[in-house]
């Protein structure tokens, strides 16, 4: 069931949302394709690129609002030496789970090992590790894990009579975190729908329902750095110095 070539991997890169943290700029264009870097490049082209590095070829693009716009741009991928194909959600498979589900179900992912990839992510993980790490460990899903967490605004302690004794602005806590990537095997989608039916969230309903259900759900821990570029606040103050090893040459 399990080989360690990446030719038997396909990236499924969550691409469909309406971004409304970041209008009245996502009126005009879908999120994923917001110009990152000093080239200005989508930041869906990064993703494409940093996977392709690892042997990454095979795509699929879970789309919906102004999915045309992504279509247009990235074509079948050929240009990018990669193969991408589209899942376009609809009113009946919806939400990140149902994305996901409606592509299995197309047989778009047939019996590759399937990496999600949250399409407002920045992370430069090894994903040969993290495949290496899910194989050797016979998982049937692997959560990428950030091992720290810096909170994004400033943190209080109080004492019985309501003074503050310690105020710590953006303080970093140590405790794991999902970033929005994790890998799984096509076969644990097989009789989803019959539990969480056709619109759920891949983290908060179909990871938990796994665990559950006694699957073997393994933790990668990440210790680089991760911008969920998902808003328009965070995409100003994304610092191209230190994200620019994941940005396309």
């Amino acid at each position: 069931m399990y080989s360690n070539k990446l030719e038997n991997v396909v990236a499924s890169i969550l691409a469909g949302g309406e971004g409304t943290r970041f209008k009245p700029y996502t009126e005009i264009i879908p999120k994923p394709m917001i110009p990152i870097g000093c080239e200005e490049k989508p930041l869906l082209e990064h993703i494409v690129c940093w996977l392709k590095k690892f042997g990454v070829t095979k795509f699929v693009f879970l789309v919906g609002y102004r999915w045309r716009q992504i279509r247009n741009y990235f074509g079948d991928g050929s240009r990018y030496g990669v193969s991408i194909s589209y899942s376009l959600d609809d009113e009946e498979y919806h939400n990140t789970g149902g994305a996901l589900l409606k592509a299995f179900k197309s047989n778009l992912f047939e019996n590759n090992t399937i990496i999600v990839w949250y399409g407002d992510i920045i992370a430069p993980i090894n994903v040969s590790n993290l495949i290496m790490f899910h194989r050797n460990g016979k998982a049937d899903a692997t959560v990428v894990l950030a091992d720290k967490y810096q909170v994004p605004v400033g943190v209080a302690k109080i004492d019985n009579l309501n003074n503050v004794v310690e105020l710590v602005e953006k303080p970093w806590l140590n405790f794991y975190v999902s970033i929005g990537v994790l890998v799984m095997e096509p076969y644990i989608l097989k009789n989803v729908e019959n539990y969480l039916g056709k619109s759920f969230d891949i983290m908060s309903d179909l990871v938990p329902w796994l665990i559950r259900k006694g699957f073997s759900v393994k933790a990668y821990i990440y210790n680089d750095f991760w911008y969920d570029v998902g808003s328009l606040e965070r995409y100003v103050k994304l610092d191209y110095n230190v994200i620019k090893k994941f940005l396309c040459e």
